[in-house]
């Protein structure tokens, strides 16, 4: 008999998360799980990509009412006589207006505006997964029924007392709680450390053969530069570190090196990073492309993968880079060791522009280092879909 099983988590756009749970989709064998995904944003890019067996849920009430925009959610409240969807979407855009909060306090503060309006899934499932941290977590904590619950989570997780307190009366209701490195596991249990007999690892899943076929589908670069192509993928967010990445894209273009950097993702960021462009005469150097479903073909066509995150929870897109045989620069995040051996299959630097810009001049120059590395990269291991296995596990 087939074990039914959900998934939740935030949207499917174009990120690390995402792009794991699409490859572990890929990867289940539907003769044995029967497979529903909720998402509380729907239609961003990676849905296309959904396994056919896949059942997507259809929007819950209050996603289909917070895509309206004001005037028309006002006249539907109206028409319903129903003011308590209104009232909550007010409440929660009011309070994230007052400051600047985290990802942790914007969920927190969702989840206080929002719950009450949520209405509960009406099926019991085997096991229920809560793909992301945040809001996904606390809904399948609290508008689920299952057998078992299972938390991912997949950024290095540190929270402040108010928002430990809080997220403790969610993650105590879960059976397992999965992190997706030895790192974020660590940082996890330097918050909830009474939770270390139920915490997992596992990786997030990649699968080479899936990525070498798509590197050569779809879109690639479309101009005709001839100069060294140096590609970054991810959230336009401080997580990420453009401001890093700027500063050091300024330095690299004093040196005179003949280079272009380019930028796939979207986010929160956009604008301060044109703003800072445009300032710093940048346009020729500092390319944003937007997002792609596909960023493989960009990965494979590029001379350096670099990413300047501050903090990950894994690291997918250097993964990805590694698989297509890219040499990395990177930052020296809490997980960058879980992949990466500095200057065997890349070069880890510093947290600061300077550094980046030092491992990027070097992995241009020093020919013989960067032939290494190629080297090393094309004989290493590629991907882990052997950890496909550790699901299984938990599924029973």
């Amino acid at each position: 008999m087939k074990k039914n099983l959900l998934f939740v988590i935030d949207s499917l756009v174009c990120a690390g998360a995402e792009k794991s749970l699409i490859t572990l989709l890929t990867l289940l064998d539907y003769s044995k799980y029967s497979v529903d995904l909720m998402l509380f944003t729907h239609g961003e890019l990676l849905e296309g990509l959904v396994p056919k067996e896949v059942n997507i849920l259809r929007p819950l009430k209050y996603t289909d009412f917070s895509r309206l925009p004001l005037i028309e959610a006002l006249m539907d409240t109206v028409k319903k006589t129903d003011i308590k969807m209104l009232s909550s979407r007010m409440k929660y855009s009011i309070g994230i207006r007052v400051k600047k909060y985290s990802n942790a306090q914007k969920a927190r503060i969702y989840w206080e505006s929002i719950s009450d309006v949520i209405e509960h899934n009406p099926k019991t499932y085997d096991v229920a997964i809560s793909y992301a941290q945040g809001i996904p977590t606390f809904y399948v904590a609290e508008k689920v029924k299952a057998n078992k619950k299972i938390a991912w989570v997949n950024v290095s997780y540190r929270l402040d007392e108010r928002e430990e307190k809080f997220q403790k009366k969610f993650y105590d209701l879960y059976d397992r709680i999965v992190a997706v490195s030895d790192s974020a596991k660590e940082i996890l249990l330097e918050t909830f450390p009474y939770y270390s007999d139920k915490v997992d690892i596992i990786y997030d899943i990649n699968d080479p053969d899936i990525i070498a076929n798509m590197a050569n589908l779809g879109d690639k670069y479309a101009d005709d530069f001839d100069g060294i192509r140096i590609l970054t993928i991810g959230r336009l967010a401080h997580q990420k570190g453009y401001d890093i990445a700027l500063e050091a894209c300024k330095k690299l273009r004093e040196s005179g090196i003949k280079f272009r950097w380019y930028v796939l993702g979207k986010g929160p960021l956009k604008e301060e990073i044109e703003e800072y462009i445009k300032k710093n005469d940048l346009s020729s150097h500092f390319i944003l492309l937007g997002v792609t479903p596909n960023p493989y073909p960009f990965i494979k066509e590029s001379d350096i993968y670099v990413q300047t995150s501050r903090f990950e929870g894994f690291g997918l897109a250097i993964a990805e880079a590694r698989m297509l045989n890219i040499p990395v620069v990177t930052t020296r995040f809490d997980a960058v060791f879980n992949q990466m051996i500095d200057g065997e299959n890349g070069i880890v630097v510093d947290m600061d522009a300077e550094a980046v810009c030092k491992g990027i001049l070097r992995m241009m120059n020093d020919t013989v280092l960067r032939e290494s590395i190629i080297k090393y990269l094309q004989l290493e291991k590629k991907g882990n879909v052997e950890e496909i296995e550790k699901f299984h596990q938990l599924m029973k």
